[in-house]
């Protein structure tokens, strides 16, 4: 709920909750539940230069697509050095190109750099001396991450970085974090990092997926907040108003409602034997006492497993999404009318090595 809350946005036609902003952070190591949510964006990278600042408070960040590095020579091109000193010239010369454009990033107000590809180690003193908090190697998926974070736009190169292109952060920190550096970015458009720790690499993956599934009813649940009775007692109170409602069809009409009324039983009936409850007995029970109730809230109660009894889901506190349970319900329902729209029989070939089945004679059968 936390990595939910530190993305959502509130717009105009509702709260938008996007999961694919939350960054996923694995190390092995440690207890599961040493897993936690942290503010920001975390990365497991260090700044190209321990004298650069380790913390910056608000500024301007730049996104580059690229490196601040030197340009490589075309394989084609040959150079002819007739002086000992036309060599350092050239080398001199490079630097020279890659110092203009770290005083294009002092011009720009800069003071968080970080590039997809390599920096230079030349330059690294003016960064320094810039008082640049800089990069390198960064994955583009988390420059994307970055961008959306920070509103910037991804630049192929430093000279052309304009002032529209730059983002802001609130702040940029530096920590260690069980003898790796991470770097940590909070934004103000939100954002956030689960940390997954676990002793093995295939319990860290298990922490991963059941957290992946988590956040996305958690964001689901913000863009639509309304919740329904667990337990099984929705699709009951859907089946017996079903069952109502198919009296008044005198046709076959009323058999596939029927029938999609039994459909929705079977949750609850599920539910029961996963339970290890009777799931004949069970539905009877949570059926009966909804229809005797006689409240308003008769459409709550559900199967309780841990009570191993039909009892008010509401109050007990399972719940589920309103906007999960619409999905499933509407996914199937789409998925058997597709199948009752196919008109093809396919016929299975019989392999006329295989023996007959007992009692199989073939009859042929025809008009």
């Amino acid at each position: 709920v936390k990595a939910a809350t530190a993305v959502v946005e509130e717009r105009p036609t509702g709260n938008v909750a996007d999961p694919t902003r939350v960054k996923i952070l694995t190390q092995t190591g440690g207890s599961m539940t040493d897993s936690s949510v942290v503010t920001g964006l975390v990365l497991a990278k260090k700044r190209v230069s321990d004298r650069m600042p380790k913390h910056l408070a608000s500024g301007k960040i730049a996104l580059v697509d690229g490196g601040l590095e030197r340009r490589e020579i075309m394989s084609n091109v040959k150079l002819n050095v007739s002086d000992t000193g036309v060599l350092e010239s050239f080398r001199q010369k490079e630097k020279a190109i890659l110092l203009e454009q770290i005083n294009h990033l002092v011009d720009l107000g800069v003071t968080l750099l970080a590039c997809k590809e390599g920096i230079d180690d030349d330059v690294h003193s003016a960064l320094c001396e810039a008082g640049i908090q800089a990069y390198r190697r960064v994955a583009r998926s988390d420059l994307d991450l970055l961008a959306r974070g920070t509103n910037a736009t991804l630049s192929h190169d430093i000279k052309g970085l304009r002032k529209t292109d730059l983002g802001v952060f609130i702040k940029s920190t530096n920590e260690r974090w069980n003898g790796v550096m991470h770097w940590i970015v909070e934004t103000e458009e939100g954002g956030a990092t689960f940390v997954a720790k676990g002793s093995t690499n295939e319990t860290v993956g298990e922490v991963e997926r059941c957290f992946g599934d988590a956040l996305g009813v958690a964001c689901q649940l913000l863009e639509e907040p309304h919740l329904l009775a667990g337990g099984g007692a929705t699709q009951v109170a859907l089946a017996r108003h079903l069952r109502r409602f198919a009296e008044g069809f005198a046709g076959r009409e009323q058999l596939a409602v029927e029938a999609f009324a039994d459909a929705l039983e079977i949750v609850p009936r599920t539910l029961a034997q996963n339970a290890g409850l009777d799931p004949l007995d069970s539905l009877l029970q949570t059926v009966a006492q909804q229809a005797t109730d006689g409240t308003s809230a008769a459409h709550h109660i559900g199967l309780n497993v841990e009570k191993k009894v039909p009892s008010n889901m509401v109050s007990d506190g399972v719940v589920e999404p309103l906007r999960i349970t619409r999905q499933v319900l509407a996914g199937a329902t789409e998925a058997a009318l597709s199948v009752l729209r196919i008109d093809d029989v396919l016929w299975a070939k019989q392999d006329p090595t295989a023996p007959d089945l007992p009692g199989g004679d073939e009859t042929e059968t025809g008009p």
